[in-house]
């Protein structure tokens, strides 16, 4: 007899041989009873090993493992997919770039059952390798790097405005709709304000824990602090609200030396304020540098790290800008539709 489905884990896949078998052991430890739940892998047409290590799991767990193909390649494709496909009562939304606490699935059904909340979340530890990515998750782990990120600053358990891809009850796919299809980053946190503005709860607990791995070089965090950048004031765009102020901070930094710079050519004034926010800047840069620091080496690779990670994030805003102006980016009306 077919036991219910009270689990379905969802989890979008791009290119991830890297991390997807360590992540996969980690869910194969899960408490949560095996028979209970489904894992539902979403590929976005991977190019290196992802697919076949899934087919690998897929043959010893064909009770529990399924996997389905997104040619759109972009996540909140992946999640509808994923979740038109479920059967599960809730729906636990993964990444592969994190492993899980054994209690991870058991304690997001658990705070399910036990709050009023719509999603729940817990508490993600960066992580990353070698002695750069090392300072790049202390970066991401501060709250100079990243503001005042709860989930990623080791915040108390409470109702918050987001948590870390999120565990939810499945009706709010019914009522609010599923992933916005034009975002290619930031829909969980356009999934979450939705929920809000609809009168639902986010819950984080400090007792839900995961480890994300971070990338690990210069050039790869460069990289994608830039692209959030950029799809932050795309985001604004067009979903008005779901973004906080946090995220645009970064932007009016650059914003503001450059305006200062210019402005510094009609007045000497301008170039003394300029002069006070670069040295506040750089004393902050230093104190977070050596608080965060765990070595001699890591605080002189943060005092570089930080200034490089929020002036990538401002410029990539600056780039979602003349991306605006220019409507080169998914702009037509989309309503999410009831899944």
């Amino acid at each position: 007899m077919d036991v219910q489905k009270i689990v379905s884990v969802v989890m979008p896949v791009y290119n991830e041989e890297k991390y997807i078998d360590k992540c996969i052991r980690s869910l194969l430890l899960q408490d949560y009873p095996r028979e209970k739940m489904e894992w539902i892998f979403v590929d976005g047409m991977s190019q290196d090993c992802t697919v076949q290590i899934l087919q690998g799991y897929a043959g010893q767990y064909p009770e529990l493992i399924r996997i389905y193909e997104n040619p759109d390649k972009i996540v909140p494709y992946a999640m509808n997919i994923g979740i038109m496909n479920a059967k599960g009562k809730y729906i636990v939304r993964l990444d592969a770039h994190a492993d899980y606490a054994t209690d991870y699935i058991s304690k997001c059904v658990y705070y399910l059952e036990n709050t009023d909340a719509e999603n729940v979340g817990g508490v993600a530890e960066t992580k990353s390798h070698g002695t750069v990515g090392n300072a790049i998750a202390k970066m991401l782990s501060s709250k100079f790097g990243v503001g005042n990120s709860q989930f990623r600053t080791n915040g108390k358990s409470g109702y918050v405005d987001t948590v870390p891809f999120g565990a939810f009850r499945r009706e709010v796919f019914t009522k609010y709709g599923g992933y916005d299809e034009r975002l290619v980053r930031n829909q969980d946190n356009e999934m979450n304000y939705r929920i809000r503005k609809n009168g639902g709860k986010i819950y984080l607990s400090d007792n839900i824990h995961l480890s994300y791995y971070c990338r690990d070089s210069i050039k790869g965090i460069a990289q994608m602090a830039r692209k959030n950048g950029m799809w932050n004031i795309i985001t604004m765009k067009l979903c008005p609200g779901s973004m906080g102020l946090r995220h645009f901070i970064p932007f009016l930094f650059v914003v503001s030396i450059v305006a200062l710079a210019l402005l510094g050519l009609i007045h000497w004034l301008f170039w003394a304020v300029l002069s006070f926010e670069v040295v506040l800047y750089l004393l902050l840069d230093v104190f977070f540098s050596v608080k965060s620091g765990a070595t001699a080496k890591e605080r002189l690779l943060l005092i570089v790290l930080f200034p490089i990670f929020h002036i990538s994030y401002g410029v990539g805003s600056i780039g979602g800008l003349f991306k605006i102006c220019s409507k080169k980016y998914r702009k037509n009306r989309y309503t999410p539709k009831s899944i």
